[in-house]
């Protein structure tokens, strides 16, 4: 299961002591938090990753990118929108950096 660091909360740090089934357990939950991990970074464009954590699980990249991205109430609505109403292109730059501000 891909989804299993989703769904599952991480297992307990193996010991000398664990079984063979709490191994695969979480050998499998750690495959599937990686590759998880991967996608999702691969998905994100390179100027947003600076404010991501590195080392983390996948559940807490998801938090980390819900509170950043979380608007409070309709009076910050009401402020993006009318940013993004006012924006105009000066002609200076790329218009790629004007697209991404947008």
């Amino acid at each position: 299961n891909v989804d299993l660091s989703l769904v599952t909360d991480k297992p307990r740090d193996l010991t000398v002591t664990s079984t063979d089934d709490e191994k695969s357990v979480h050998a499998a939950w750690m495959k599937s938090n990686r590759i998880c991990l991967l996608s999702m970074r691969r998905s994100i464009l390179d100027h947003l990753k600076s404010d991501m954590p590195t080392d983390c699980t996948t559940k807490e990249l998801m938090s980390a990118i819900n509170e950043r991205y979380r608007i409070s109430s309709n009076d910050d609505i009401g402020s993006i929108m009318q940013g993004l109403f006012n924006m105009k292109y000066d002609g200076n730059g790329v218009v790629r950096d004007y697209v991404i501000r947008m």
